[in-house]
């Protein structure tokens, strides 16, 4: 009985990472239905932001309600900022770098910059387009990273050189999904799919104009993700509080975006259909339940283990595609996703052993600052001896 218990026990973390690829993955696929159908990308940020925000708030008024800190001008032009582009609550630049957000709880939204680009991306090309450049991130953060000076590279060690590696693979994995189709691979559950696709909408096929605009536009919203690791809320303790505020800010700076860019007052209308349940599988399930489960994760196991999961949202997307939408799988896309998948696990591994070196380091200068600290003491006391203080 012990026995099967610890198995459970060991097996929640993966059962979680899973089940958030599944839960991501028909997050892109009822998104790309609805935008396919005529919804603004526009209305349903602020849609999705808002129920974010009222599935969020009510447990940061009830959990945190003593231990809530003031307001202040400051906190709150930092969130107007992370509102706007997005928000990443970190406690250390290198996390992010694996894609990790705050080991504790509700981790990162991507309100209105970030999550315009990501959508119009998504209806110019493909849920399995969309989700194969997500997993360039780590890459991207790496490269804004150098850039930056907040990480440094010595190409003698093998950590190092399997981050840059992967970085270049990854990238020209992105390049031959965004400039070369290919042939449309025939396989047997398309197959299937196609025969009952009478009786669901297909989505037209990109043209190739389309396609590379919406692979530019994957790419921005990608680099506006990355481009957050400088922002931090360290000040700010209360996570869901914290979590709640960004994403009410990100809703009223979604509408303001939205009256700028749409004009018509019909794009507003939501009725009991599928733009009601878009808005609020994105708002409720991902950016409110999934987070909170990735957190969890991420304590327990760290951020390379959650990170390894998310090509398989790709792999889910590209069946569930193929299937609900009559998605098309060409030969370019398989080679440049495969090629992002081994970059990305590069760069994971070669992150994996930064870290396992550092916490190794760590241990070992431990001992030593107590040896310091007991040789000063006892130099103390010879000197307070000697001197008959």
């Amino acid at each position: 009985m012990a026995g099967c218990t610890e198995l459970l026990c060991r097996a929640k973390p993966y059962v979680a990472m899973i089940s958030l690829q599944f839960g991501y993955a028909g997050m892109n696929i009822i998104t790309k239905v609805s935008l396919t159908n005529g919804m603004s990308h526009y209305v349903l940020v602020v849609y999705r932001h808002a129920f974010a925000t009222l599935s969020i708030a009510p447990f940061a008024l009830i959990l945190e309600r003593k231990v809530r800190p003031a307001m202040t001008k400051w906190v709150f032009l930092q969130i107007f900022v992370l509102g706007l582009l997005g928000s990443v609550v970190i406690t250390d630049h290198d996390e992010l770098l694996i894609v990790a957000p705050n080991k504790l709880i509700l981790n990162f939204y991507r309100p209105v910059i970030d999550q315009n680009l990501y959508y119009l991306g998504l209806k110019l090309t493909s849920p399995t387009f969309s989700c194969a450049m997500s997993n360039i991130l780590p890459a991207m953060t790496f490269v804004i990273a150098l850039l930056c000076r907040m990480e440094k590279v010595n190409l003698k060690k093998v950590m190092y050189q399997a981050k840059v590696v992967g970085t270049l693979v990854t990238v020209a994995g992105a390049m031959v999904m965004t400039l070369y189709k290919g042939p449309i691979l025939e396989m047997v559950w398309s197959q299937h799919g196609n025969s009952g696709a009478s009786n669901s909408q297909p989505t037209a096929e990109s043209s190739s104009k389309e396609w590379f605009l919406g692979s530019i536009f994957l790419i921005l919203a990608t680099l506006a993700w990355a481009s957050l690791f400088a922002v931090t809320l360290k000040q700010y303790s209360a996570q869901l509080s914290l979590t709640t505020w960004i994403c009410f800010v990100g809703t009223l700076q979604a509408i303001a975006v939205t009256l700028v860019m749409e004009h018509e007052p019909s794009v507003w209308s939501i009725g009991f259909d599928m733009n009601l349940l878009a808005a609020a599988y994105a708002g409720i399930v991902t950016s409110s339940v999934a987070y909170y489960v990735q957190g969890l994760v991420i304590e327990k196991r760290g951020p390379v283990f959650a990170s390894a999961f998310s090509p398989l949202m790709m792999i889910i997307v590209a069946i569930l595609g193929s299937f609900i939408l009559n998605e098309k799988i060409y030969l370019g896309g398989v080679v440049g996703g495969v090629l992002i998948v081994l970059g990305l696990y590069s760069v994971l591994w070669g992150k994996y052993k930064e870290n396992k070196e550092k916490r190794e380091m760590e241990a070992m200068s431990l001992p030593l600052a107590l040896q310091e600290s007991r040789g000063c003491q006892r130099a103390n006391r010879d000197i307070e001896t000697s001197t008959g203080v």
